[in-house]
């Protein structure tokens, strides 16, 4: 059984999604992404410098857009054992799984980039990279820190993101370091993303949501806020709503994915991010382009 999975921020690169210019359907989704935000965002992809594509903004309906477009021109082929997304991809999931429609995916995505940004600028902060740790020595360094710094992402084994404010992930990296963590590293991003500093880019958010129809998707999504295969609308909402401030469970999420029957997994957007995840996750598993 094969499974999607679709990528998050950090993904982006300069170029992306030209290759698909030349597509009658893909030409058109750009096109509709452009009169929808209100500014030519496949220029910024085509185009656009690394820095261009890190904002916020950009980056998150850029992503998006990609990797619904490649999900939809597989067509008849496109037949999910389950799909999945790391962060920003659980929309990509949702749309191309039919839960969502492009249109309303698309505006979800944008009202989230500017809840998130919004919540950044109210709350200076930061997330790092702790590679070489188990979870839970992590954990356990993370609750000395009373909420101001926590597990965000649990990409593979042995690499966690933590997330929180500017002097609390300094202290925590420091003490990880000590621990014995082969590396911690700074990332270079807006703030604190899946962590109690999104709570106002939370509250924004779920208002958002609640106007927005959701259906039962073609299979079922593996959702990043309990790494558990769901296919009722009403709780596809809630989990959507938790995730800003909840941690992705990615690693959690291929592991139920492969124990539940998926044999190989295609990554459908820009980069192989998600590719490289899953490889250190289960080094058996198929992985097709």
């Amino acid at each position: 059984m094969r499974s999607y999975v679709f990528p998050g921020q950090g993904s982006q690169f300069s170029g992306m999604g030209k290759d698909l210019l030349e597509n009658p359907h893909a030409k058109k989704r750009f096109e509709e992404a452009n009169d929808l935000i209100g500014f030519g965002l496949s220029d910024i992809m085509f185009t656009g410098s690394e820095e261009d594509l890190k904002q916020t903004q950009v980056t998150q309906p850029a992503i998006f857009v990609h990797s619904v477009i490649l999900a939809e021109l597989l067509e008849e082929n496109f037949k999910p054992g389950f799909v999945a997304g790391h962060s920003l991809g659980e929309f990509s999931a949702l749309v191309a799984s039919k839960s969502l429609n492009f249109e309303d995916g698309l505006k979800l995505v944008i009202a989230r980039a500017q809840a998130m940004q919004k919540a950044c600028e109210m709350n200076p902060s930061t997330m790092a990279a702790i590679l070489g740790l188990d979870n839970l020595t992590v954990e356990t360094i993370c609750q000395d820190f009373e909420g101001k710094v926590v597990p965000a992402n649990y990409n593979s084994p042995g690499q966690i993101i933590i997330s929180g404010s500017f002097e609390a992930v300094e202290q925590a990296c420091k003490k990880c370091s000590e621990a014995g963590a082969k590396r911690t590293l700074p990332l270079n991003v807006g703030g604190a993303f899946h962590s109690p500093f999104m709570e106002p880019a939370r509250a924004e958010f779920e208002t958002y949501i609640d106007r927005v129809e959701f259906l039962r998707p073609i299979c079922p999504i593996v959702q990043n806020v309990d790494a558990l295969p769901h296919t009722e609308p009403e709780e596809i909402r809630k989990n959507l709503k938790a995730q800003l401030t909840a941690p992705v469970l990615w690693s959690q999420s291929v592991i139920k994915m492969i124990e539940l029957g998926t044999t190989a997994f295609q990554e459908l957007g820009p980069g192989k991010v998600l590719a490289g995840l899953i490889r250190k996750i289960d080094k058996e598993v198929a992985l097709e382009s």
